[in-house]
């Protein structure tokens, strides 16, 4: 016990009322059931408590904060200066001519006509401005939700065959995906979101940014035929097996854009203030790249081009829907999976930038937002639409104020779809395969797999895991295996909690893990173990026999050591936030045990909910009061005291002790 004596802390005479002086692990008062469930209701769905802005507010004052709290425009458009709106035109503008290339490219990506693209592009980001709590969030397609969605879709229908099939598809799957979105918002429902960790992300995103790469080198290498299949071995066959059909003049054309699209980031990276050259790098790549084709007539020489594009605003979609088998299953699965990906990347993005600029931005309502959005569109001839990090850096490096980007964003799109569709017919489809490679090899984090070895492991064998099922065998595969293991790892914490023996540091009453803390030394009679986790139905049996095991090592080494025989069992309960009754049933296994031993049950600190539970199953009368203490070093210092002031290996008299609780 170093330099601790804790014969002489303790008298050896002690009467009830000085014993009742010291401090107790006392039982929570009783509450009603329905005021238990409502509390843990709200600590559950309501941590933030939306609803506090509403109380004690008179009935107009509520529905005026009601209206604010789901469209948010109403809460700081009355506030809104001729300043912000010169920094949101600025940004605005900008983002569209990131917007108008990308939009069009990301619907290529889907299988989708690329007239969608644009289509994404202008309905969305209105209802985000409106409904959305992000300053920086800029809205639209995304690379990885439309190969996901071109991809989960393909397998049932084929898009070349059945086109308006596919179409009609798209827009229920984009239906589904925001009734998912829009109900994990009002259900408060957002922690599902959180099962794709950080690990999960990094290694989906790399995965699903080099299938899409790689997809890309049939417009770049101008092949006609081409497979569906996103594995890498699927495409790598489907390439080589056709190089008789390899175009010279298509692949210089791509890897030149690609080239002159990869410069321009460096240099802007390396210039933060000179971010616009990044942002309109793809637009001035469709331009120069129509010339190109239209001056000299490269269409003819194996580069495919666009084509027409309708003019004119999005028509109506509604009627498009398909809610009849076997279709319907399959557009509900895939809106829920492209939906999961949609929010985690938009809600991750929005509270990222959200971080920079010291602001907060509410979860539950960017699902409601996202949702609605997703929803309006797939009655608007729009697809799948997000907050893409690229567009949202843009938008943020622009110097936007406020969600007014969005629709300044949205007003470039809508004059490009009523006067300037035409002037995309010459643009190449390899410069928009070169913008679609240029932005997915940012996806590709290799810096953040190198820091998760680092650190952890286990996600990185969770990233690796994810980024390898989605390059061999596909993105669902690769997504599923991805969560799996995230979920196996939760499992793993909850049913094989750490528990851990405590010593004392010398000169001190502070008790730390001993394999942590080297000069932390065992107290002679006195096994003292915490335990890190609540105990439930699912680690109860794990913990019993890691309790009994450290009772065996701890007596091996008393044996090996000489030391006074093992007398007590000290259960530190300080992180056990809740037990169920399997856990209660657990404890009596252990007391029972530790008394076939002649050891002494001890426990330390439980908390509310724990005391109360062993309280009611009065296991408390069983172990008795006064043996529960409120820290570790008045725990040590009773027993130490009975132990040298009882014989050795002697059962306790319950009707004595030391400090009565």
């Amino acid at each position: 016990m170093g330099n601790v004596d804790y014969s002489s802390s303790y008298p050896s005479s002690m009467n009830s009322d000085e014993s009742e002086q010291h401090p107790r692990v006392v039982v929570p008062p009783p509450q009603p059931f329905f005021k238990f469930l409502k509390y843990s209701m709200k600590e559950t769905f309501f941590p933030d408590d939306p609803l506090r802005r509403f109380k004690n507010q008179p009935p107009s004052r509520r529905l005026v904060l009601g209206l604010q709290y789901f469209f948010p425009i109403f809460e700081w458009g009355p506030s809104y200066t001729f300043q912000f709106l010169k920094s949101d035109l600025i940004a605005g503008i900008t983002i569209a001519s990131l917007a108008i290339p990308q939009g069009i490219s990301y619907a290529k990506l889907a299988n989708l006509p690329p007239i969608l693209g644009l289509y994404s592009s202008f309905i969305p980001p209105l209802i985000y401005a409106m409904m959305g709590s992000s300053r920086d969030l800029a809205v639209g397609t995304v690379a990885v939700g439309s190969l996901l969605l071109g991809s989960m879709l393909s397998s049932e229908v084929n898009p070349i065959q059945n086109p308006n099939l596919f179409l009609h598809l798209a827009f229920t799957s984009t239906f589904f995906a925001g009734i998912f979105q829009a109900s994990l918002g009002l259900f408060r429902l957002g922690f599902i979101v959180d099962f794709l960790s950080h690990a999960t992300i990094v290694g989906f995103m790399g995965g699903a940014a080099t299938v899409v790469c790689l997809q890309q080198l049939k417009s770049i290498l101008g092949l006609q035929h081409f497979t569906h299949s996103a594995d890498i071995i699927s495409v790598m066959r489907s390439v080589f097996s056709q190089t008789h059909q390899w175009r010279w003049e298509s692949a210089v054309l791509g890897f030149t854009f690609i080239f002159f699209l990869l410069l321009t980031r460096y240099f802007s990276k390396r210039k933060p203030k000179l971010f616009w050259v990044s942002a309109m790098a793809p637009l001035t790549s469709v331009i120069l790249g129509s010339f190109l084709v239209y001056f000299t007539h490269a269409e003819n020489h194996g580069v495919q081009v666009i084509g027409e594009l309708k003019k004119g605003l999005n028509p109506p979609s509604m009627t498009d829907l398909v809610f009849v088998s076997p279709y319907m299953g399959t557009a509900i699965k895939t809106g829920i999976v492209v939906g999961i990906i949609a929010l985690a990347e938009g809600i991750a993005v929005g509270r990222s930038f959200a971080m920079f600029k010291n602001y907060h931005i509410d979860g539950n309502k960017e699902m409601i937002a996202i949702g609605t959005m997703n929803v309006l569109g797939s009655f608007t001839s729009c697809y799948l639409t997000t907050g893409p990090f690229s567009r949202s850096a843009v938008n943020y490096n622009a110097g936007c104020k406020t969600a007014v980007s969005n629709i300044v964003m949205s007003i470039a799109v809508m004059l490009t779809l009523l006067f300037l569709t035409p002037l995309f017919h010459y643009t190449p489809l390899v410069v928009l395969a070169a913008i679609i490679v240029s932005a997915m090899l940012g996806l590709i984090d290799y810096e953040a797999a190198i820091h998760l070895w680092n650190v952890d492991k286990f996600d990185f064998f969770v990233c690796m895991s994810a980024y390898i099922g989605v390059v061999f065998a596909s993105v669902e595969i690769g997504l599923v295996i991805a969560v799996a293991l995230s979920v196996l790892r939760v499992l793993l914490f909850v049913t094989r909690p750490k528990t851990f023996v405590l010593g004392n540091i010398p000169n001190s009453g502070i008790y730390r893990n001993v394999e942590q803390y080297q000069n932390a030394n065992h107290v002679p009679g006195i096994l003292i173990l915490e335990i890190d986790a609540p105990i439930y139905f699912a680690n109860a049996n794990y913990l019993r026999e890691r309790i009994t095991r450290w009772i065996d090592d701890e007596e091996d080494r008393i044996k090996d050591t000489g030391e006074t025989s093992l007398q007590y069992l000290i259960l530190d309960m300080s992180a056990v936030g809740n037990i169920d009754t399997s856990g209660i049933s657990m404890l009596e296994e252990v007391n029972k045990i530790a008394d076939r031993r002649g050891l002494q049950l001890v426990m330390v600190n439980p908390g509310s909910e724990v005391m109360k539970k062993l309280n009611k199953s009065k296991f408390q009368e069983k172990i008795g009061e006064k043996w529960i203490y409120l820290t570790v070093e008045e725990a040590v210092g009773a027993c130490n005291f009975m132990l040298h002031t009882c014989k050795p290996n002697s059962k306790i008299d319950e009707s004595e002790g030391w400090n009565k609780v």
